[in-house]
């Protein structure tokens, strides 16, 4: 079976009746989308709030009732991927598909959040992976040329279509940084800049990980 499928799966039994769900984004999180679709249509009972206009779509494809989450007290379960997760610390790298701000949102608010994703996902340490940096189009370039005079390697994140924009309306500054020695450190440092609005660093905010290897599934546990 297919990694993405078999964590997609697993990760839906997770799901329990009367749950308000968060759903994040990316190809494993289709699959989990998909098999709560299924679920539904078997007789499961849930509301779900979404990360990115890409699932929202697939969500009401298989049927999954959408609500806004400014209508939510709170989110019982959030499942969503990772572009890169520190085998010691559980601290992550998100945003790889450009939804880390909505996905930081929703994590914040949620009493539990799993993340699903394949065995080459898991790192001794950050930093391999770009690190996302959603900014304000209004006076970006400053922030640019501050992030290349501390040598972080920015690329201004385009599409097919020109410059990358994600569903909020802001541009994203991928930080090529090989390894992240203080994680903490740079992401209050990050944080503190006017013009960002959030970064892809996603620290001491997981419950859960479900790690696939072709046909097996390992837990990780805070």
């Amino acid at each position: 079976m297919d990694t993405k499928k078999l964590l997609g799966d697993e990760a839906a039994k997770y799901v329990e009746d009367n749950m308000i769900v968060g759903l994040g984004s990316g190809t494993t999180v289709n699959h989990l989308v998909r098999a709560l679709g299924e679920r539904i249509k078997e007789g499961l009972q849930i509301k779900a709030v979404s990360s990115s206009e890409k699932t929202c779509k697939l969500a009401k494809e298989v049927g999954i009732p959408l609500i806004d989450i400014n209508m939510v007290e709170q989110i019982d379960l959030t499942i969503d991927g990772a572009n890169e997760i520190e085998r010691n610390t559980l601290f992550a790298i998100k945003g790889g598909g450009g939804s880390l701000l909505y996905e930081k949102i929703m994590t914040l608010h949620s009493k539990e959040v799993i993340w699903i994703v394949d065995e080459e996902k898991i790192v001794h340490q950050l930093g391999k992976f770009r690190l996302p940096v959603e900014v304000i189009p209004y006076g970006c370039h400053k922030l640019f040329r501050m992030f290349f005079e501390k040598q972080y390697k920015p690329v201004l994140r385009k599409n097919k279509d020109g410059l990358f924009v994600t569903d909020s309306g802001h541009w994203i500054i991928d930080l090529h940084l090989e390894k992240i020695d203080h994680p903490k450190k740079l992401a209050d440092w990050l944080k503190s800049l006017t013009g960002v609005v959030e970064h892809g660093l996603f620290l001491q905010c997981v419950d859960r990980v479900l790690v696939g290897n072709n046909d097996q599934i390992k837990v990780f546990e805070k």
